[in-house]
Order: structure tokens, then sequence, then C-alpha cells
């Protein structure tokens, strides 16, 4: 019998490359950013809230991300601080995979006070 054109081209196919997520941080830890914008978005759907996030620029690698400012209640960034952005996505918030780290002695972002 002969083979077909799909049988033939069988081991020429190139398997898919898996996307990794946080390749913005380039296997770092933690990487220095500054604030180009702050924003508020609401999440998916079966949750609601307002989110608080930020445009963040990385200078080491000039890639703008959205990264999450954690914490209850008000915090103290305005555009152009200098933060700490880790990896960890945030799951109802879509295109959102930084968080932001509060206090530190690398980031305008403090800490959360009466805890």
């Amino acid at each position: 019998m002969l083979s077909t054109f799909q049988q033939c081209i069988e081991g020429l196919r190139k398997r898919k490359i898996k996307k990794k997520q946080g390749k913005a941080l380039e296997r770092c830890p933690q990487k220095r950013g500054i604030v180009r914008r702050l924003l508020i978005r609401t999440p998916r759907k079966p949750n609601s809230a307002k989110r608080k996030i930020a445009r963040v620029w990385l200078p080491s690698n000039r890639r703008r991300i959205y990264a999450y400012i954690p914490g209850i209640g008000q915090n103290n960034l305005i555009e152009h601080s200098v933060v700490l952005v880790r990896g960890g996505r945030v799951r109802d918030l879509p295109g959102v995979l930084y968080h932001i780290i509060r206090g530190g002695k690398k980031s305008d972002l403090k800490m959360l006070e009466n805890r």
C-alpha cells in the first residue's frame, strides 16, 4: 500500500513550545521597575471588586508589564515611583502576571500600617 501524505510528513512536524509565564523577569527572583501609570480594574466573573494595578516599566530589559499592588486600603504610589516586582499572577485579572513587593529599601511602596 502507498502511504498517505500525512504519514510521510509525520516526522517533519515541530512540537509546540510552551510559553513560560513571567518571562519579563528573565529568571530573576525580582526586578526593579518604574511606575508609569496607576489603574483600577474590575475582576472577571464571578468576583466583583476594584483591584489596584500599575503599569510598570522595567529598565533592565525595556519591557512594560502590569503588576498588582497588594494590600488593603491606600497605597502611596505615584508616577515615576521605583518598585520591586516579583512573579505571581492574579487569577481574576487577565494579563496581570506580576506582584509589586511592599516595603524594602529598593521600593517606594510602604508596608501596611496597623498590621
